[in-house]
Order: C-alpha cells, then sequence, then structure tokens
C-alpha cells in the first residue's frame, strides 16, 4: 500500500486564454523537473544504438538529429508560436528575413509567378522584385488596397500572393480575406507578414490567409536582443513547402535566441497593450500640430482605411507614422533633437524608437518607388515603447519646437 498519489494530469493549453498559453503553451520538461523552460544548447543528439538512429532518420522512432533540424529549446518556441497564432504547425528560423524567403521560395519553382503588394519592407521586396526572378519565377507588384490590380495580375502560373499589412512604414491597410478570396480562385497561396499587428492583433489565418510570418525579433522579443522568424501556416503546408527546403539550406534558430523569446512571449500582451495605449495617445497629440504634415495611425478615424483596419485589427498597433513638412531637413531636425526616443530601424522594442524609411530601410529602392509608395522624405516611423507616455509628449514637444 502505498500514499504516493498518482502524476498530476498534464495540462491542456489549447482551450485557455491567451495570456495563460503564452506562459505554459508547448512547455516540455525534463527529467529534473525545471520551472523555467530548458535551454538546450546542443549541436547533436546521441542513441542508444545505430539500429536507433537509423529508425530515427527514416522517422520511424520520435526523437531529434541534429539543431539545424530541430531543437527541444526550438520546438517549445515553435508550438507556442502556433498555439498564439491558432496554426496547426509552425517552423522557427534564424530572422524574420529568413521566414519570409523560405516561405515563398517553399512555394515556387522556375516558371512560377508571384504577385505582391507594392508596400513592402525594403528586404521583402528585394526577394520577391529581384530574387525570384533570378531562379525563373515571375513577380507582379500592385497596389495592395487596389482589389483590381489583384485580380488583373492573376495568371495561370501564379503560385504566391504575399502581402504585409499594415504595411512598413506608411501603415496602409490591405483586405487580407478578400486577397485570401482571389488567390485561392486562381489556385494560389496568401502569404502575410504579421509584424507589425503582432499576432494578438490581428490574425490572419482566420481570415482566409494561407501562412504567416513574422520577424520575431520585433514584439516577441521586444527588447532589443535577439534575431528570429517564423513560419505558421497548416501541418499539409509546413510539410510540403517549409520543412524540407528549411531542413537543406539551415537558416535554423539558436536554442538560446528561442529560449529568450520563450521567455519574451510570457510578457507580450502586457507589453503590447500597454504601447498600443501610448501609441494612440502619442498619435492623437501629433495630429494637427505646427509642422506636421500628416499622422498615419490605423485606430484614427483619419486614417484612409480606418474601417477596414478596425474591421480585422483589434487595436492600431505599436507603431505610428509622422509625417513632417518641412521634408528630410525637417524630419532629420526633428529626430536629432529627441532625447529619449532613439534613432533605430528596429521597431516593437521597450525602447521607443525613430527612423527615416527614406534613408534607411527604404533607402536602395529608387525615388521613385519610394513615391509610388507613399514614402517621402518627411516620413518618419515611430515605434512607441514602454516608457511614461508623459515623457515620450514632452519630447515630442521639444523637437517640434526645433523646427
Amino acid at each position: 500500500m502505498t500514499d504516493e498519489k498518482a502524476p498530476r494530469k498534464a495540462l491542456e493549453t489549447k482551450s485557455l486564454h491567451t495570456a495563460t498559453r503564452l506562459v505554459h503553451g508547448g512547455t516540455m520538461r525534463s527529467s529534473f523537473g525545471e520551472t523555467s523552460e530548458a535551454l538546450v544548447l546542443t549541436q547533436g543528439y546521441v542513441y542508444d544504438s545505430m539500429e536507433a538512429a537509423e529508425a530515427r532518420f527514416k522517422g520511424e522512432a520520435p526523437g531529434f538529429l541534429y539543431s539545424r533540424f530541430s531543437n527541444p529549446t526550438v520546438a517549445m518556441f515553435e508550438r507556442r508560436m502556433a498555439e498564439l497564432e491558432g496554426a496547426e504547425a509552425a517552423r522557427a528560423t534564424a530572422s524574420g528575413m529568413a521566414a519570409v524567403t523560405a516561405s515563398v521560395m517553399g512555394q515556387v519553382q522556375a516558371g512560377d509567378h508571384v504577385v505582391a503588394a507594392k508596400a513592402l519592407f525594403g528586404s521583402c521586396r528585394f526577394v520577391v522584385e529581384e530574387l525570384m526572378p533570378r531562379f525563373g519565377v515571375a513577380c507582379t507588384l500592385v497596389d495592395g488596397t487596389d482589389l483590381g490590380q489583384w485580380r488583373a495580375a492573376m495568371r495561370p502560373e501564379t503560385k504566391v500572393l504575399f502581402l504585409e499589412s499594415p504595411t512598413n512604414p506608411q501603415l496602409e491597410i490591405i483586405d487580407i480575406a478578400a486577397v485570401a478570396e482571389i488567390a485561392h480562385a486562381g489556385g494560389a497561396a496568401l502569404t502575410v507578414d504579421n509584424v507589425f499587428a503582432t499576432p494578438l492583433l490581428q490574425s490572419p489565418l482566420k481570415l482566409g490567409a494561407d501562412c504567416v510570418v513574422y520577424s520575431t525579433t520585433k514584439h516577441v522579443d521586444g527588447q532589443g536582443r535577439c534575431l528570429g522568424g517564423v513560419i505558421l501556416a497548416s501541418e499539409d503546408f509546413i510539410q510540403q513547402k517549409v520543412h524540407n527546403f528549411l531542413r537543406q539550406t539551415g537558416p535554423a534558430l539558436s536554442p538560446f535566441n528561442a529560449w529568450v523569446m520563450l521567455k519574451s512571449l510570457e510578457t507580450l500582451p502586457l507589453r503590447v497593450r500597454a504601447q498600443m495605449a501610448s501609441a494612440e495617445i502619442v498619435a492623437d497629440h501629433l495630429a494637427g500640430k505646427p509642422g506636421v504634415a500628416r499622422v498615419l495611425y490605423p485606430s484614427r478615424k483619419d486614417h484612409p482605411q480606418h474601417e477596414l483596419a478596425m474591421r480585422q485589427m483589434s487595436g492600431g498597433g505599436t507603431v505610428v507614422a509622422l509625417e513632417l513638412a518641412g521634408g528630410k531637413a525637417a524630419a532629420f531636425r526633428f529626430a536629432n533633437a529627441l532625447q529619449i526616443m532613439k534613432i533605430s530601424n528596429n521597431l516593437g522594442d521597450a525602447k521607443s524608437l525613430i527612423t527615416h524609411p527614406a534613408t534607411t530601410t527604404h533607402q536602395r529602392l529608387s525615388p521613385e518607388a519610394r513615391a509610388e509608395m507613399g514614402i517621402g522624405d518627411g516620413l518618419l516611423r515611430l515605434s512607441i515603447g514602454l516608457e511614461d507616455v508623459r515623457d515620450l509628449i514632452d519630447d515630442f514637444d521639444r523637437a517640434l519646437a526645433a523646427l
């Protein structure tokens, strides 16, 4: 006779609310029973026998093979991100651009065609506009807000439609559900870069997208430490389009970076909620100030796609686009006068950051291409952090006075 109780039932997290899943989802514990997720910093794994190694490589036995393929800490991060996104499967990558590149290249071959919105982050646009054609994959760029252009660009060989919404940096909103319908009617798949909205404010898979990508460097880490990316989709999509591409080409996420991001996910709702509340105040404060040509923020009623934004997003996000009337000179003078907000091309950070897209993130584009995207010389991208918003407002007012 023994007084020992049966082991506690494993926690089923999928039915729990988001904040709880971001603390407990995907956790695997070693025999030590650690509270924090284990950092398994290893390249390879030991097998009990040659027969066991053979079975694992054949897929006949479960287990890890090599950390370029998979790793326990990275697997926990992937599972937690999949639960957050509501996806069947996820694969982590070394950076956000590795996620974008793999998600697109894994779907196409020579002779295929990609349609993408013109308003993309500079590196994303390079992938679809310059890299893909080198390998025989044609690309058509469209005005993402014009559904007629999406329809007109479709061809029998179109395999991928790609967009980001809100866009970087001018915060255009694209109708994800409508573009997904166009993609599926033409036998193509829709991939959405959801980094500005975060998984908390927008769910592209629920709107009909087939694949969602993130630079987890942004809000997921959210504290300026580690690079990372993730691709989320159905199990079939991941296995057929993504898994082998990543396995053979090797843009693997470091277990250390995965561990940092696992810990960061625990506070993601708190951080995004606080940053968004401050972003709303900042946008309202700057609108109409002398020297300010316009302020773009999705939840403001004067945003060109406000109704669409509020239909597919649950909030305006953490980024504000600010255009100054004096062009580049005014933009530089304003940014240089700021004391709290730091000049950096990252976003989604605990620290408030400002960048001038025309000379940083989108500088490699021609002036004509930037003008077509609405990126003028006076445009600044503000990523609002976790500082007291009253201090940020004072910082902005000092900088405006410098104009």
